[in-house]
């Protein structure tokens, strides 16, 4: 095997379980590590056919994780529930979530096409897709439903941002104490965002973009539309500026989706998930300098985060 570099290697119980469940005569012939997992991390393989050909499989391994089994259960169940009904997602191979056959829990699964865009041109083609696919996802109706959803952030453990409008977090933290307004349940990603939407860009027609592939359903949940959107607008409010956050459960709308009836309601989630992000403004936004957007920095991000929560206690308050 021939690593394309020494952090892409795979622990060899691994690489001897991956290797298990390769067709006859395959064999995993190199390795490359990939962008963007914050807690897992994420390798490509290029597996050798007998043919001559090759084909490519993902590897996500969970390294000193609290919850892996449960992700990786959670992941491993909407994989197998997701084939077939139109959502492109990838394909599960075979998961491992007690390590009881690689150094650590592991789930294998295809390779999908399409690479993440987070850059600011042809956003105005891309929203659109998001919403639809969400509107897709959010169609989605298991025989067996996910766990309902977890609420990560609670009106004490919110961390206001240094200079933010104190007001408008206040509010925003007291529209969090109330209880969780009454919502219809649907199949939710839990973690919709660009970061884990490939899309299939054609290089002269940005314009054409379409989506290949949604990845990461370790949080699968069932619960309120409203929180999925929520989650959405919020990254993008980070990414792109907080007018698009803002825009983004219209856009959901027109594209066929339903968010509570009551503005009080839609801000609860709306808010609800804005503070959530507010504890992890670090650990996000790094993966989105990585990718490029070295702009995008902790304090910059703050900045956006206090803009979009007051933007939204100012229209919705």
């Amino acid at each position: 095997m021939t690593n394309h570099n020494e952090a892409a290697a795979v622990r060899p119980l691994t690489l001897a379980w991956v290797s298990r469940h390769l067709e006859v005569g395959e064999r995993v012939v190199r390795t490359e590590a990939l962008r963007g997992g914050i807690t897992a991390e994420m390798r490509r393989l290029t597996i050798g056919r007998p043919d001559g050909g090759t084909r490519d499989l993902v590897l996500r391994t969970f390294v000193n994780v609290e919850h892996a089994e449960d992700w990786l259960n959670r992941e491993a169940g909407a994989l197998t529930l997701l084939t077939g009904t139109g959502v492109p997602a990838p394909g599960l191979v075979a998961v491992d979530p007690t390590a009881a056959h690689c150094e650590y829990p592991a789930l294998l699964m295809t390779h999908l096409a399409g690479r993440t865009v987070l850059d600011d041109v042809g956003l105005e083609t891309r929203v659109p897709l998001l919403a639809r696919q969400l509107v897709a996802i959010h169609a989605l109706r298991p025989a067996e439903r996910p766990r309902g959803y977890v609420a990560l952030t609670t009106a004490d453990t919110v961390v206001t941002p240094k200079g933010a409008d104190a007001a408008a977090w206040a509010a925003a933290i007291d529209v969090i104490r109330r209880p969780a307004p009454r919502y219809e349940g649907r199949f939710l990603h839990r973690d919709f965002q660009p970061g884990n939407v490939l899309f299939d860009v054609p290089p002269s027609r940005p314009a054409d973009a379409r989506i290949a592939g949604v990845v990461d359903w370790a949080a699968t949940s069932w619960g309120p539309a409203d929180l999925d959107v929520a989650h959405c607008s919020v990254n993008l409010a980070l990414l792109h500026g907080p007018a698009w956050g803002l825009r983004f459960p219209e856009v959901y709308e027109e594209a066929g989706g339903v968010l509570a009836a009551a503005a009080s309601e839609r801000l609860y989630w709306q808010v609800r998930d804005a503070l959530a992000l507010s504890e992890e403004v670090q650990l996000v936004s790094q993966p989105w300098r990585e990718a490029g957007r070295t702009e995008l920095t902790t304090r910059a991000v703050e900045e956006r985060l206090d803009a979009y929560v007051t933007a939204l206690m100012d229209a919705l308050g």
